[in-house]
C-alpha cells in the first residue's frame, strides 16, 4: 500500500495548476474483528479500507476533501482527479486563512512496525476457553494499521503498526460486571492468564451482597484503567496551546498561579513508543517525547501548526486537536500486586465512567464509579459497592493526597472503532490516593 499511496501522490502532482499545492494524508487498515457475546462468537469479519484526504491550496486559500480508494490503478486516479476539480472550484469562494501552516522543509521517513501478531484462530480459542462457564463479553481487534503523508514538495511519510485489542467483561447480573482489556503486539498466554485470574477473582467478589457507603473522603485505589480515565479527560484541553492562550485549560491555576502536582507525578507524550504516525497532517514531524508535566510542575504545550502560526510560536506536531494521542504516566515505587495490602481499608476503583469537570478553573472532576468497585478492609477485598459519584479536584487526588504510584504500568488501546481502528494509547499506572471524595 505505502508504493501505491505514493504513486496516487504522483498523479495528484500532476495534476496541480500553477501556483497550487496540497498535502495528502492516507488513513488505511487491515483489521479482523471478533463479537463475543455468552462467551459464543456472534460477529466475526475482516475489514480492509483506505481513505486518502487531501488539502489542495492556492496562496492562503485551501480547502479539503475525502475519497475512499480501493486499491483500483484504473479507477482511484479518475476519483482523485474528480476530487481536486471539486475541491479547485471550492477553494476559490473561500476567504483567504490567515493561520494555514503546512510544512514547506522535506523530511521524509519511514516507520515499519513488525507483524508479530497472534494467529486470529488461537488468540480466539484461547479466549473462548477462559470463558468457558462465565458469561463473557467483548470485542477482539487486530491487525494492521497504515497511515501515510505526501505533499506536492516531494515530502513522503510512511507509519505502520500492528496491535490487537481484546476489549472484555465477565458480566455478573444487573449493573455489576467485571471490565478489562489485554492489548499489546505480541500475545502473552501468562500475562493474558494473569489478567484473567484476577478478573475471576472479581467475579467472585461481585457475587456478594453489594454495599452502600456514605458520602465522604476515603483512601481509594485506582486501577491503572481507572487513572487513565481521568488523565484522558484532563487531556482533552488541559496541553494544548490554543487552550493555554485562550484560558481554557483545566491546568490554569497551575500555569498561571504557580500550583503544582505530586513531584512524583510526571505525563508525557511518548510518541517513540505509542502507535500514533511520528507525523501530523500537514507534514510536521512529532519529537519522540513531549514532556507535559514533569515532576508535578507544567512542562509544555503540544501545538499544533494553527496555533505556531497564530501565537507566532513553533509547532511540534501536534495534530490539530492538539490532544496527547501516545499518553504516558511514570511508574512509581509500589509493587501492583502489594497495592490492596498498602489500601487496608477503602474503596477499589477498576474503572470510571461519565466524567466531566464540575469546576474546570479548579480542574475539579466529577463522575462515575463503575462495573467492578470493592470495599476493602485490611488489605482484603469485602465485596463490591453500589455505584458511586465522585467529586474531587485533581491538584488534590494527583497533588498533595497521592500516596504512590504503582511500578507496573498498562498499555491501554484507545478501543474507538467508529471510523477505522484509533491510534491512540496510554500507558499508566495505578494510584494509590487519600482523602478522595464521594459525594453519594
Amino acid at each position: 500500500m505505502r508504493d501505491y499511496f505514493h504513486h496516487l501522490a504522483d498523479c495528484l502532482t500532476a495534476g496541480l495548476h500553477g501556483g497550487e499545492a496540497y498535502t495528502a494524508v492516507l488513513s488505511s487498515e487491515d483489521s479482523d474483528f471478533v463479537r463475543f457475546n455468552h462467551n459464543e462468537i456472534r460477529q466475526a469479519g475482516h475489514v480492509t479500507q483506505h481513505e486518502l484526504a487531501v488539502d489542495l491550496i492556492c496562496g492562503r486559500r485551501h480547502a479539503g476533501g475525502s475519497v475512499s480508494i480501493s486499491g483500483d490503478a484504473e479507477t482511484d486516479p479518475a476519483r482523485l482527479a474528480t476530487l481536486v476539480a471539486e475541491l479547485r472550484d471550492r477553494y476559490g469562494t473561500l476567504p483567504e486563512d490567515p493561520y494555514l501552516l503546512y510544512s514547506t522543509a522535506v523530511h521524509s521517513t519511514e516507520r515499519r512496525g513488525e507483524n508479530r501478531l497472534p494467529d486470529g484462530k488461537a488468540a480466539v480459542a484461547e479466549i473462548q476457553q477462559v470463558g468457558r462457564g462465565r458469561d463473557l463479553v467483548g470485542i477482539y481487534a487486530a491487525g494492521g494499521v497504515h497511515r501515510g503523508f505526501a505533499n506536492s514538495l516531494g515530502q513522503r511519510n510512511w507509519f505502520s503498526t500492528y496491535s490487537f485489542n481484546f476489549d472484555w467483561s465477565f458480566y455478573h447480573a444487573a449493573d455489576k460486571a467485571v471490565k478489562t482489556a489485554y492489548a499489546g503486539f505480541d500475545w502473552d498466554s501468562r500475562a493474558f492468564a494473569r489478567k484473567v485470574s484476577w478478573a475471576g477473582e472479581q467475579l467472585d467478589a461481585l457475587r456478594q451482597p453489594a454495599q452502600t457507603i456514605r458520602p465522604g473522603r476515603y483512601r481509594v485505589y485506582l486501577s491503572p484503567v481507572a487513572l487513565h480515565d481521568l488523565v484522558n479527560l484532563l487531556s482533552s484541553e488541559a496541553f494544548g496551546l490554543k487552550a493555554h492562550r485562550t484560558k481554557r485549560t483545566p491546568l490554569l491555576q497551575m500555569i498561571e498561579g504557580g500550583v503544582r502536582l505530586h513531584p512524583a507525578l510526571s505525563l508525557l507524550e511518548n510518541t517513540r513508543d505509542g502507535v500514533a504516525p511520528n507525523f501530523q497532517e500537514a507534514g510536521f514531524l512529532r519529537p519522540d517525547q513531549v514532556p507535559l508535566i514533569a515532576a508535578g510542575r507544567y512542562a509544555d504545550c503540544l501545538v499544533s501548526p494553527r496555533s505556531a502560526q497564530e501565537y507566532g510560536v513553533s509547532t511540534n506536531g501536534a495534530s490539530a486537536q492538539e490532544t496527547p494521542e501516545s499518553m504516558e504516566v511514570a511508574a512509581g515505587p509500589l509493587p501492583a500486586d502489594e497495592a490492596l495490602r498498602r489500601l487496608d481499608t477503602g474503596v477499589y476503583v477498576s474503572n470510571l465512567w461519565y466524567l466531566n469537570y464540575s469546576d474546570r478553573n479548579a480542574c475539579r472532576t466529577t463522575g462515575m464509579t463503575r462495573f467492578a468497585t470493592f470495599w476493602v478492609q485490611h488489605g482484603q477485598v469485602q465485596g463490591p459497592l453500589n455505584v458511586m459519584r465522585f467529586d474531587e479536584t485533581l491538584y488534590r487526588a494527583l497533588g498533595e493526597n497521592l500516596v504512590a504510584l504503582t511500578a507496573e504500568r498498562e498499555l491501554i488501546l484507545d478501543p474507538d472503532t467508529y471510523y477505522g481502528r484509533s491510534v491512540r494509547s496510554g500507558r499508566v499506572p495505578g494510584a494509590l490516593i487519600e482523602d478522595f471524595t464521594f459525594t453519594l
